[in-house]
Order: structure tokens, then sequence, then C-alpha cells
């Protein structure tokens, strides 16, 4: 494993380089994005309102957070993987994902906000944390490894 770290520095030093962005943009979210949810949801939200929204604003940051993530993880699985099939097939998969994320998102927002807060936290948790690739990159491995033992 060392040998395989020495051989590819630069390769190890981009893929860690992207897990920082991934980092600094959670750091930085209240100065960098518009997200009234931020310290909502830090605070006893079940006995308050929801907050004042500016609901174009909070699609455009949200999304604008989805599409930074996305590219990120994307560039992580092309560094790990080198598969252009696997890369094509995860922008379907973070494409169709932003879609329904956003809209149940919005649509649980405007219609069922005060009732379902805790819908609206998981959604949201989906949509500004880059769980996905958390799972791809399993996932991926997982199946890259199957591929290598058929006979």
């Amino acid at each position: 494993m060392l040998q395989y770290l020495l051989k590819n520095k630069l390769k190890f030093s981009a893929v860690l380089f992207l897990i920082i962005l991934l980092i600094a943009i959670r750091a930085f979210e209240d100065i960098i994005f518009y997200d009234p949810f931020l310290d909502y949801f830090k605070l006893n939200y079940n006995n308050l309102p929801l907050p004042k929204i500016d609901a174009i604003k909070l699609f455009f940051s949200l999304g604008f957070r989805f599409y930074l993530n996305s590219i990120i993880s994307l560039g992580l699985l092309r560094l790990i993987f080198n598969d252009a099939r696997i890369i094509k097939f995860s922008i379907f998969l973070y494409s169709i994902l932003g879609i329904i994320l956003m809209v149940s998102f919005f649509f649980v927002l405007l219609k069922f906000g005060e009732t379902n807060k805790m819908n609206l936290f998981y959604i949201r948790r989906f949509i500004i944390q880059p769980i996905f690739i958390m799972l791809f990159i399993p996932a991926f491995y997982y199946q890259k490894k199957m591929k290598q033992n058929l006979p």
C-alpha cells in the first residue's frame, strides 16, 4: 500500500485536495451560501416556526452547493476509478438525484413545512452534504472487484 502511494503521489495529492475542498465547503457554508436553515436546525427547531426565506435565493443557493459537491465528487471518482462509464453513470445519477431532491425539498417546504420539519431536515441534508460520494465509492469499488473475479 505504501509503495502504491509513493508511486502515485500526484494522484493521492489530488484526491486529498478534493477532499479538502469538500471540507472547506462545509466549513465556510455560512459565508458562501444563503441558507436560513443552517442556524435553524442547530436549535430546538421542533418548537420554533420555520425561518423567513427567499425561496428563489434558497433554490439557487442549494442548487449551487449540490452542483459544487457533485463536481468535486465526480473528480474524486475520476481519480479513483479512471473509468468513463462510471463517470457517465455518476453524472446521470447526480442529475436525477439532484432534481428529485430539490423538487422534494421545495414541495415539502412550501406545502407541508410546519408539519414536516424532519423531512425538510433530511432532504436538505442530502442536498447540502456529499453523502452520495460515500455511497458511490464503495459501490463502484465492489462492482469493479466483482467484475475482476468473474471467470
